[in-house]
Order: C-alpha cells, then sequence, then structure tokens
C-alpha cells in the first residue's frame, strides 16, 4: 500500500509542479514526491519539510503551529503563509486528506514560488483546474487511508484480545491474528508498551488514533489501573536484534497521543534518579504469536522500569531493568513497616542516599562521588537511615530488603493490564 501512496502523490507533484507531501493525522510522515525546479540556483532548504522528511515525522511545536491554521476542520485547500521564526522559511498549501467528513492527513505543497498563481477557489469562485484534480487524487488518499484504519483497527482488536482477553478467547485471536499476518506471524516479532498513551476522541474522527508506521504489524490500546498504554508488535529482521523494536518506541514516544501528562501515583515521589511521565518498553524477542502474552508482561514491566528510573532512558529493554524484571512479576504489596518511614516526603534525600549506596554494592567513596557529598556526611545520613528503618546496613539480609523495598516503592503498582 505504501507503493501506492508515493504514486498518488507523486500525481499530485506531477500534476501542480511542486513538491508534494503526505502526512497522516498525527504529522508522521507516508510519502513525498520530489521536486526539480530546474532553476539553475537550487531553492533554500526549509528546516520543517527538510525534518519530516529524514525523521519521518515531525514535531509537536510543528503540528501545533500549522493546526492553528485549521487544517483539522477544513474541507478545502489552505494557503499557509513562510514564518521563518517557525523554521517554515517556505509557503504551503495544505490539501486536507478526508474520507466521509473524516481527516486522515494532510498533502502538504512547498510553495517556492510556482503556486503563487495558484486559485484556490472559495464560496464564489471554483479552484484552479489543477488543484481540483489535485483534491480528486487527495480523495483516493483518503479512501486508502481509511481503509487501512480500519483494517488496522480490526488487527488491534485482535491482539487486545491475545494479550489481554479472557483465556477462553484467546486461541481465537491468535488464530485470526495468524491468519490476517500470514507469514509475518512466524516472526521473529517483539512487542513494545507506550504508556501513557491517548487515544484520538476528536468529534471528527471514527477511529482510535493507532500508530501506522512501517515497522508495526498491530497495535491497540490497552486499559490499565491509572493510565491507557499503547501496545505495538514489531517485526524484527532477527530474533537477536531488537534496534526495530527500539526504532518504533522512539519514534512512537515522539508522537502527540504520548504526550499527556499522567498523575505521579503511590511510590513514584521517591527521587533518587527521578523518573518521567512518559515512557516506553521492549519485550525480548518471540518467534511467534502463543507467547505473545508473556511478551507483553515483559514490554509492561519495562515501560513501568523505563517510567520509574530516568536511568533506564525513556525506552527501556525487558533484559535490561535489573531487579525490576522480578518485582513487576510480583503482586502489589504493603510497603515493609519498617521501611516506611523512610518513604515520607520530608525524608526523601535519606531515601536517595540509601538506595545510591545500595546501588553502588555498599562503597562508601564510590557512593559519596556519585552523590557528590563528603564522606562525612554519607556516614551521617546513613546513620539516620538505620535510625527510621531499625535495620543494620551492615547485614546483609537488612540490605537486601531495603533494597527491594526502595526499587519497588520507585516502581510503585501496575499502571497497564496484566499480561500473564
Amino acid at each position: 500500500m505504501r507503493d501506492d501512496y508515493q504514486q498518488l502523490v507523486d500525481e499530485i507533484t506531477a500534476a501542480l509542479g511542486a513538491p508534494a507531501t503526505l502526512e497522516n493525522r498525527d504529522f508522521a510522515l507516508i510519502a513525498f514526491g520530489a521536486h526539480d525546479s530546474g532553476d539553475a540556483e537550487e531553492p533554500a532548504l526549509d528546516p520543517v519539510r527538510t525534518r519530516s522528511i529524514l525523521q519521518r515525522r515531525s514535531t509537536a511545536a510543528v503540528r501545533a503551529w500549522f493546526e492553528a491554521f485549521g487544517i483539522a476542520r477544513a474541507q478545502a485547500p489552505l494557503r499557509i503563509p513562510p514564518d521563518p521564526a517557525a523554521g517554515v522559511f517556505m509557503g504551503r498549501i495544505c490539501l486536507p486528506v478526508r474520507h466521509r467528513g473524516v481527516v486522515h492527513g494532510y498533502v502538504w505543497l512547498l510553495d517556492d514560488g510556482h503556486l503563487s498563481d495558484l486559485e484556490l477557489g472559495g464560496p464564489s469562485a471554483a479552484p484552479d483546474p489543477r488543484l481540483a484534480r489535485a483534491m480528486e487524487t487527495t480523495a483516493r488518499i483518503g479512501a486508502l487511508l481509511a481503509a487501512e484504519a480500519r483494517a488496522g483497527e480490526e488487527l488491534g482488536e485482535l491482539l487486545g484480545e491475545l494479550l489481554t482477553g479472557p483465556p477462553d478467547g484467546r486461541e481465537a485471536a491468535r488464530a485470526g491474528l495468524r491468519a490476517a499476518l500470514r507469514q509475518a506471524a512466524d516472526g521473529p516479532l517483539a512487542l513494545v508498551a507506550v504508556v501513557p498513551w491517548t487515544p484520538d476522541t476528536g468529534a471528527d474522527t471514527d477511529h482510535p488514533g493507532l500508530p501506522r508506521l512501517p515497522g508495526i504489524a498491530a497495535a491497540c490500546v490497552v486499559p490499565g489501573t491509572a493510565d491507557l498504554t499503547l501496545a505495538a508488535l514489531v517485526r524484527l529482521r532477527a530474533a537477536s536484534a531488537l534496534d526495530p523494536a527500539r526504532a518504533t518506541a522512539e519514534q512512537l514516544l515522539r508522537s502527540p497521543r504520548a504526550s499527556a501528562p499522567s498523575a505521579p501515583g503511590p511510590g513514584r515521589e521517591l527521587p533518587p534518579g527521578g523518573g518521567r511521565e512518559t515512557a516506553a518498553g521492549v519485550s525480548g524477542p518471540r518467534r511467534g504469536l502463543d507467547e505473545l502474552p508473556a511478551a507483553w508482561g515483559e514490554a509492561m514491566a519495562a515501560a513501568r522500569a523505563a517510567r520509574a528510573d530516568a536511568r533506564l532512558g525513556p525506552v527501556a529493554e525487558w533484559a535490561a531493568i535489573g531487579p525490576y524484571r522480578l518485582l513487576a512479576g510480583l503482586p502489589p504489596a504493603r510497603t515493609d513497616a519498617a521501611v516506611r518511614p523512610l518513604l515520607e516526603r520530608t525524608h526523601a534525600e535519606l531515601a536517595r542516599t540509601a538506595e545510591a549506596f545500595l546501588d553502588c554494592a555498599g562503597q562508601a567513596g564510590r557512593t559519596a562521588q556519585l552523590l557528590g557529598i563528603h564522606r562525612q556526611t554519607l556516614y551521617y545520613r546513613l546513620s539516620r537511615v538505620k535510625q527510621l528503618t531499625g535495620l543494620d546496613l551492615d547485614s546483609g539480609e537488612d540490605r537486601l530488603l531495603l533494597h527491594m523495598a526502595l526499587k519497588a516503592a520507585r516502581l510503585g503498582p501496575p499502571g497497564g493490564a496484566d499480561g500473564g
């Protein structure tokens, strides 16, 4: 289908004599047309278009700037002036890609001087015939995007049923997904979890804003106890290489659907290492669909760990989250009574110190250097930890209890459905 989009974009580029770019409603690049003006001098590069082509996505700021012109509500082409301060060095003509009243994307025409005489039309004037032909092609693009969105929803429903549905319905979902994905169902595959994820619930949409990136075989939104989570099934080139899944996770985190703030839950106030509101997790690779529920548990655990501990990065892989692999699989439990006083807001610095000391295997020199404090300050804080908790930091068992309790408090309760 990508070839179909490219062909249609090339038709618009040829008809109007200006480079056209097709993006979906989330400003993710689908196809773009090259254009040789034949001039001796090349036109100045437009940073927004260049970034869109190279990174296959525009930034949230760029999206907000263009949407301020009403493109999401437009029924006809719009002319948008340049604004060098926003990185838009050339004007644009936006052709909204709609199907049955719903906007599915945008065709952008880069006005490098060739479109200044193009009449867009209006209530009392017909559009330029060239533009009318381009809008007919745009309507064909809209029909394709709408069909792709419906197919994506059906795959997403099967994936969601397989990952989080009742056991008696998973076999039917697995069979349906295998039939739809064909050879891709045999893998290798990985699951990506992005949390939080905000579906598109606008009045002019008939789909939940599921991402359509080349590497994603299926995607669905999974409800959780606190936040909605996106599950994306990603095709891998080899079972030993998770790079495509990680790249997909990074792209998804740039989506405006992944930018919604989330209220911190219990235990997420623990300061060591910080935390982040939006993160993604990548499961271990799988050869087929049978182990996807277990892989979903891994992806969710990795995403929770990435949110809890900024040192893991915005994207965390299951194999790299250390103790969180164990803690994420345990049922929620009350904080140990001995450790509870240390987790109060007034003792946040002491909790940070204790966790850093245990992360450094009890080596005072490394801990003091990591925290940027004097050794005597460290010893004083550790003595205060002992007073508050009654735990002996010279005891291996007490150290283990305190370390796991601090990590569990940082991880907090599950924010998404269990994948077991």
